[in-house]
């Protein structure tokens, strides 16, 4: 099988090792700013997609289709974002006879829509949180359903996602800004204008749990991960399992996660998304109907390679797993590395990496999209790679993630390395004693000068500048001469500095 994976960076990256591991070829595709990113020097074969804009280029459909045709692709895995729970695409793909790495157009439909998959999960079973099940067009109805439930609420986008599309009202007389606000995002992020509202979680942590779906009706979980640490609606650091998960609660979780799979008839890897308020009662959030950004640490706690487990699904074999005879182990954290600088406010800094070192040792993997000597570009979403480390406990995984973070050297451009690090040390995250406002609670304090510990900072630096010195000749990685025969691949590095 040939298999076109139609994102970038990381993501991409990984698809292709999990490809190339069952014997499968590959095809890159990229834009004009993409032509020496990482994806494209691994891949078996590259294929240009257009300009920088991601409308251009890695949102074109009809370029994406013509790729894979051009180079023969039996199917294409769509990453996460872009196209990746795009309805329009995976019906493309279908009615193009190649195959859709993900689940039916159906499904991303029903789930696609907040308050149609609120309807269905109701149906299932699955509890949700107390709101309107039915899109509104106008503020008399939002209003209404204040009033009717009390402040605070939540108003959200019907097909939002992503921390796009959704708004914190605590008093009437904000509502119908928030309302205006909404409507306006919808309609420019998603095509789609229709509002929605629901009763607002204080204080809550944001669990969820991994499906995996077959074409012979089986469906299964993978147990829950942490999602709570976000910073503005976005996750930047996750765990599995949650520390206030049971075994109780997990089978309850895994319960209601396949109900909820099941009432969409799911195939392939999928996400249930719930929130936990403080009395520990769990309501549905969303269905993400494609593979997660924190799929490592469910991968390293239970041992599962879900990127393979999609690709065989796929080609209508059966999960290889048996739920009943996957047991956890340990723990894992993943840490989302951007290119931002946190001492700025979190400001993009796309430019050249002049220098990069990867930690390593024991229960440490890195999921990269860069390299030394790549130039980050300013088009696309700035996550450069995840740090994901696993221990047998908790605070040995904290212990390993730390001494990761100090190993993990990056030159020629900021990055949120330094935010982590101090986020490490914070006497409620080291308690699990968090919900997702943490972060931008806590934001002004994490990001303080760090003190004690200069001996030791001292050194680091010392040891980066000699590593730094010692790597002016940037290097890109090895590949087969034969590689760049293939298609597409022989322009890759025209034009760079």
């Amino acid at each position: 099988m040939k298999v076109l994976i139609a994102n970038r960076g990381e993501i991409a990256v990984r698809v292709i090792r999990a490809c190339r591991e069952l014997g499968y070829s590959t095809v890159a595709v990229y834009s004009d700013a993409d032509r020496a990113a990482l994806h494209v020097l691994y891949a078996d074969q590259a294929m240009p997609v257009g300009p920088p804009p991601s409308r251009e280029s890695y949102l074109r459909i009809d370029r994406i289709l013509d790729a894979a045709k051009k180079t023969g692709a039996d199917a294409i895995h769509p990453g996460y974002g872009f196209l990746a729970e795009n309805v329009a695409f995976a019906r493309a793909c279908r009615d193009a006879g190649i195959i859709f790495i993900g689940p039916s157009p159906e499904s991303i439909e029903a789930m696609g829509s907040k308050t149609e998959s609120r309807q269905r999960m109701k149906a299932a079973g699955v509890p949700v949180v107390p709101g309107l099940t039915e899109p509104v067009r106008s503020f008399d109805e939002i209003a209404a359903f204040a009033r009717q439930s009390g402040f605070p609420i939540m108003v959200k986008a019907s097909a939002g996602g992503g921390g796009k599309g959704l708004r914190y009202v605590e008093r009437e007389e904000d509502l119908r800004n928030a309302f205006e606000r909404v409507t306006s995002e919808a309609q420019s992020f998603f095509g789609d204008g229709a509002v929605y509202a629901e009763k607002f979680i204080a204080s809550p942590r944001h669990i969820e749990v991994q499906v995996l779906g077959d074409h012979h009706g089986t469906i299964i979980d993978v147990g829950e991960r942490e999602c709570t640490l976000q910073r503005r609606h976005q996750k930047v650091v996750e765990e599995c399992p949650s520390t206030v998960v049971d075994e109780a609660l997990r089978r309850k979780l895994g319960e209601a996660a396949v109900r909820a799979a099941k009432a969409v008839d799911y195939y392939s890897a999928g996400t249930i998304e719930m929130l936990m308020g403080p009395d520990r009662q769990v309501y549905f959030l969303e269905m993400n109907t494609r593979l997660q950004v924190e799929h490592p640490v469910t991968e390293m706690v239970w041992g599962v390679d879900l990127v393979k487990e999609q690709l065989r699904i796929a080609r209508g074999e059966k999960i290889s797993l048996t739920r009943e005879k996957m047991t956890p182990s340990g723990h894992a954290i993943e840490c989302r590395i951007y290119a931002e600088d946190p001492a700025r406010h979190f400001a993009p800094s796309p430019g050249l990496i002049r220098y990069i070192n990867l930690p390593q040792g024991p229960g440490v993997r890195n999921d990269n999209g860069v390299y030394a000597g790549y130039n980050v570009p300013v088009f696309y979403d700035p996550m450069l790679s995840k740090l994901i480390c696993h221990a047998a406990t908790r605070a040995e995984t904290i212990a390993r993630m730390k001494r990761a973070l100090i190993e993990y050297r990056v030159e020629g451009i900021e990055t949120t390395i330094p935010f982590f690090t101090a986020l490490m040390d914070h006497a409620d995250f080291l308690k699990a004693n968090f919900d997702t406002g943490f972060i931008d609670r806590n934001l002004a304090d994490l990001m303080q000068e760090r003190g004690g510990n200069g001996h030791v900072d001292a050194a680091i630096a010392a040891a980066a500048i000699l590593a730094f010195e010692e790597s002016q000749q940037i290097r890109l990685p090895q590949q087969d001469n034969s590689a760049w025969k293939q298609i597409g691949r022989l322009d890759a590095l025209k034009d760079r500095s």
